[in-house]
């Protein structure tokens, strides 16, 4: 019984550069679907670290949002978001390590995602402990993850607008996508 649940659940990822909007929205859409949304392991990792992050750190932080995803998608009404995914966390590695390891690659691959939410980068950085990429960086990461996307020929769409203009519009994105699945 629960395999069958897990079969008939749709996965949107929310994918894009920081403060994009990213975490709100997926919070927005689960309750408009009143669902769940797996949320972002490497924020909570990286403001608990006292040191500079590894190699070694990233790769855990991939591991333990795998098995976010699990726990998330078991308790998921018809449709799971994502507030982050492997593709992110792979230019992650490439961007600071120039490596990444190799199961990252056939996951992605593998992957059972629905839909991507590619949030434009149209609203504000908002500058955080955490966040390292503004200003033009935030223009280059979005072409990659767009690039990424069109690699693997994943679904997207792209999301743009500011506030309320925004979530309308992922809102339709994500009825259109219902309707047609």
């Amino acid at each position: 019984m629960e395999k069958s649940k897990k079969e008939r659940i749709k996965r949107v990822v929310l994918i894009g550069a920081e403060s994009t909007g990213k975490t709100e929205l997926s919070s927005f859409l689960a309750k408009q679907y009143n669902t769940l949304t797996v949320p972002e392991y490497a924020r909570e990792y990286i403001l608990n670290l006292n040191r500079k992050y590894t190699y070694q750190d990233v790769e855990h932080i991939a591991r333990k949002q795998l098995e976010l995803e699990d726990i998330y998608s078991a308790k998921a009404n018809r449709i799971l978001f994502y507030d982050t995914y492997l593709i992110i966390t792979k230019i992650w590695f490439q961007m600071v390590f120039n490596k990444i390891p190799d199961w990252i690659e056939k996951h992605i691959k593998n992957s059972n995602i629905d839909l991507f939410l590619l949030c434009n980068n149209d609203l504000p950085w908002i500058p955080d402990p955490v966040r390292e990429n503004g200003g033009e960086m935030r223009g280059k990461l979005y072409e990659m993850y767009k690039a990424e996307l069109m690699k693997y020929g994943f679904k997207f769409e792209i999301v743009r607008g500011v506030g309320e203009e925004r979530y309308k519009q992922a809102n339709k994105v994500i009825n259109d996508f219902l309707k047609s699945n």
